[in-house]
């Protein structure tokens, strides 16, 4: 009986839990307070040690690999999925426990206790909010708002136990089970319309001022107020035409990868923005986006960027055109001091990394980024400043910065204190998008299948792609001229046809003949390695 009661202390936990989230997801939605289910889980991951977070994410992008499931797309949904459940997990087990120290007590209810109860729920969290929430509502309302709705969690807990602890007696027995029963009814129906309305209603106010959001940054750079993305590209007129079935050349910025420490991407004005750059300098500059805009020559450039968390085959890779400064001008406008080594990157959302200056001086591509695609930086994607460095994954390249410091002194950055690799230079990837088995081409007698995929290699370029079907003879594939140096290349292989299931592979060679690494080696800590293959029955 006691162990049954303490299910039912976890349902009810859970229940008024789910109704919970939906509320405090509202309230943020409609009037910009905490939403605690994700300042919790950002909290949580950031103490939790490097090697467990590291395993939390590949277990997230194994199930979702497991599923079918597309990881660029998937991945932050699956993320924000977790911290409501790791909420709700919480509810469950207070409740719960709840229910079993009451019942062993003999207690038909205690509404002080429920109150502490919540209290002792809310107050972490209040805390918690306090140093992780982006709201920009006034601490002390978003502190009150936070207390107010974990007391009446426990009030209403207190409240579902004292309708449902009477001990009934031989003849009461049927009318206390039907009391409960219609009660659990009535719980489970309110609190379940709370939860669907409220998540509803918020999903579609956030959907609404994401558009808005996007719209405002559309206008903001000074330097080009076209919108949409180039054209034409510069490799318009190549003959090598991709299959169908090849994912994107340009990646549409809807579609761009999206990965960031917290559930929710850091929300900056742009129009009170100002980046400190400060250190072992004899010019400390005090810069705001209008300065970056307008101080130095902007350039352009297309990129390919990967995350090193990717297996092979992986979605979290997008190209699209990069507009801003070179660093080396920035840094020459410092005027650097004897000893100064290191640029110390420190962003809106806790991220932090360093840059070696030497690498700067070596490479003017460097880009302190403002711009994509012709618009101003969106917000998912580090708006209003981040950095781009050539050869390198996208763990070493900060968004959102907020802050830069000169120094003599290297220190390990965000995910390199997290046992990820210190230089995270790019692996060579080939990769097999498509065998366009509804696409064979018909030339007289022959009959061939265009299969089609890309295959990346950082700054290093690609100068060879090749393909094997069952184990036989590679064989060259025609590669399109790449956007850039510095993005993917396109390639397309067109096969003889012949019945069956098959099996194809794909290797390729960087651009002064290096070969792709063939061994399988695992993401950690610097990147996967392997040969891709597809199958398909013809």
């Amino acid at each position: 009986m006691k162990i049954r009661f303490i299910a039912l202390g976890a349902l009810v936990g859970g229940l008024l839990t789910a109704a919970l989230s939906a509320l405090m997801y509202l309230a943020n939605q409609l009037l910009g307070l905490p939403f605690a289910p994700y300042d919790l889980f950002n909290w949580v991951t950031r103490i939790l040690p490097g090697d467990l977070v590291t395993f939390g994410i590949d277990a997230m992008i194994n199930t979702l690999l497991f599923f079918g499931m597309n990881v660029a797309n998937a991945a932050k949904t699956a993320e924000r999925a977790t911290a409501v459940l790791q909420f709700l997990v919480i509810g469950v087990i207070l409740g719960a426990l709840y229910f079993g120290i009451l019942r062993a007590r003999g207690s038909r209810g205690d509404r002080a206790a429920g109150l502490i109860v919540g209290a002792l729920f809310g107050l972490p969290v209040m805390g918690i909010s306090l140093a992780m929430s982006q709201s920009d509502m006034l601490p002390v309302l978003s502190l009150l708002w936070i207390l107010f709705v974990f007391l009446a969690w426990g009030w209403a807990l207190d409240l579902s136990y004292g309708r449902l602890a009477p001990v009934p007696t031989p003849e009461t027995r049927e009318v206390l089970r039907q009391d409960r029963r219609q009660f659990l009814i009535k719980l489970g129906a309110s609190t379940a319309v709370i939860t669907v309305a409220g998540t509803g209603i918020g999903a579609f106010l956030a959907r609404s001022e994401e558009t808005r959001q996007t719209a405002e940054l559309t206008d903001t750079m000074t330097h080009n107020a076209e919108p949409g993305e180039p054209s034409p590209f510069p490799n318009a007129n190549d003959p090598v035409v991709p299959v169908p079935g090849t994912r994107p050349e340009y990646t549409p910025v809807k579609d761009h990868y999206k990965v960031f420490i917290q559930t929710e991407p850091s929300i900056i004005d742009g129009a009170s923005w100002v980046l400190p750059i400060t250190g072992l300098v004899n010019n400390p500059l005090m810069l705001t986006l209008e300065d970056l805009e307008t101080r130095w020559e902007a350039f352009d450039q297309y990129v390919t960027l990967r995350c090193i968390s990717g297996r092979i085959g992986t979605s979290l890779i997008s190209t699209t055109q990069w507009t801003g400064v070179s660093a080396q001008d920035v840094l020459a406008d410092l005027d650097l001091q004897a000893g100064a080594k290191y640029l110390f990157i420190s962003s809106a959302d806790g991220f932090y990394e360093t840059v070696d200056i030497d690498l700067i001086m070596s490479d003017r591509r460097i880009m302190f980024c403002y711009g994509w695609d012709g618009n101003a930086l969106p917000k998912y994607h580090g708006y209003p400043l981040r950095i781009w460095i050539p050869d390198r994954y996208g763990m070493k390249q900060p968004k959102w910065i907020t802050e830069i410091e000169v120094t003599d002194e290297y220190r390990d950055g965000y995910w390199v204190e997290r046992n990820w690799d210190k230089v995270a230079r790019v692996k060579t990837v080939s990769v097999i998008d498509t065998v366009a088995v509804d696409h064979i081409i018909e030339d007289g007698d022959e009959r061939r299948v265009p299969i089609g995929g890309m295959a990346y290699s950082g700054a290093r370029g690609i100068s060879r792609v090749q393909v094997r079907v069952d184990g036989g003879d590679w064989q060259d594939a025609q590669l399109r001229a790449p956007l850039s140096e510095t993005t993917w290349v396109i390639w397309r292989y067109e096969w003889p046809f012949t019945t069956g299931n098959h099996q194809f592979e794909v290797r390729c060679f960087e651009g002064d003949g290096t070969p792709q690494i063939a061994e399988t080696t695992d993401v950690r800590p610097d990147g996967a390695t392997g040969i891709h293959s597809r199958e398909a029955a013809l």
